[in-house]
């Protein structure tokens, strides 16, 4: 019994996964298989009313506690698997709650749109209501969601691997050229592009409603001019786009277009640029993203695409749409996961993760 008692001793610390789907616990076998660790004794269940239960079997008072959280397309059930699991481990006095999410759910809600709301910025308050003290994530849509957060965010990146992948697996890569698929990912396609010593094209105009173009107006007050206020004051009113007809700023002619973006959803976007791409010249369409959500028809409309591969990463379960589709790539993440959780545990620096990333990554 005192080995037994030893051993927890020395490693403090727990590994759980707070899914309830088989295909989302993958991730987390792998990371405590390279860890050398057991995956944490707990039963995550949906009850038959669908209700969330959680049931924390082993004891984890004072120990440091990992939770891997991967999201599947059921993204509000794993949200509350998640906080009902940290709320658990809160209870059951765990000493710190560090959450493992790979794909920061609702992160593309991270800005104000009409009487909407910032949903990331919610999310981000329930989690440490919850009792997370630290989140581990990767590439989130944008950095600045690291600030809703009122405790640590180690949000790392997928881009080494990417940029492996492309120098490994793409024969004759020095021909490819990077493409942004709309102005608002033309930093990311740059950070690709000086690494690989590639050039860049980037994307602009008809096609592609960009997110940045959704209607922001809070048109409260309505936009019926008011006839009470002051009968002086006329403000200047802002012009409406027009946008140019599409067009590739960079050259595409008998190279290799490589499209890099963070999250791959709706792939009608990437598809259109792919066609686009391949009339002005490009020999062979590779797509990257960290995220492959693929939502809804993703894989049939890639399968009948110009696309020739999409190389996502695991970060979100993606093992239906590969068989539907043998055009998707994955690329595993799990090494670095498992590496920044073992550095937080044994208390060292990360900034060896964070190597050669600069303010723009």
């Amino acid at each position: 019994a005192s080995n037994v008692n030893m051993n927890v001793a020395k490693s403090g610390y727990h590994v759980f996964c707070a899914n309830s789907t088989p295909a989302c616990t993958e991730l987390a076998k792998k990371i405590t298989e390279r860890l050398g660790v057991e995956l944490g004794k707990s039963v995550v269940y949906q009850e038959s009313n669908r209700e969330t239960r959680v049931e924390i079997k082993e004891s984890v008072r004072g120990q440091t506690i990992f939770i891997i959280q991967t999201i599947p397309r059921d993204v509000n059930t794993a949200i509350m698997e998640l906080l009902i699991m940290a709320y658990a481990l809160k209870t059951s006095c765990a000493k710190n709650i560090i959450g493992v999410i790979p794909y920061f759910p609702y992160s593309k809600q991270c800005k104000m749109r009409k009487r909407g709301s910032i949903v990331c910025k919610l999310l981000a308050s329930m989690l440490a209501k919850a009792g997370l003290t630290h989140i581990i994530t990767m590439d989130l849509h944008q950095k600045e969601i690291q600030g809703f957060f009122t405790f640590p965010v180690d949000n790392l990146r997928a881009s080494p691997f990417l940029l492996q992948y492309i120098q490994e697996e793409i024969p004759d890569y020095r021909n490819a050229i990077i493409v942004a698929k709309s102005p608002s990912a033309a930093k990311r396609a740059q950070s690709y592009a000086e690494r690989l010593r590639l050039g860049l094209a980037v994307m602009h105009g008809e096609a592609q409603c960009s997110e940045s173009d959704m209607a922001d107006g809070r048109h409260s007050p309505p936009c019926v001019r008011n006839t009470f206020g002051h009968p002086g004051l006329e403000l200047p009113l802002m012009m409406a786009k027009e946008k140019p007809p599409i067009t590739v700023v960079g050259d595409v002619g008998g190279r290799i277009a490589i499209i890099v973006d963070d999250i791959i959803d709706d792939v009608e976007d990437f598809v259109a640029t792919a066609e686009i791409l391949k009339e002005r010249g490009a020999y062979k369409i590779y797509v990257m993203a960290t995220h492959g959500l693929l939502s809804a028809d993703a894989p049939r409309l890639i399968e009948e695409s110009a696309i020739d591969e999409v190389v996502v990463t695991n970060t979100v379960p993606h093992e239906v749409q590969k068989l539907q589709c043998p055009k998707i790539k994955t690329v595993d993440v799990s090494m670095i996961l498992a590496e920044a959780i073992r550095r937080i545990h044994n208390g060292e620096s990360m900034a060896y993760l964070f190597r050669n990333i600069t303010v723009d990554d």
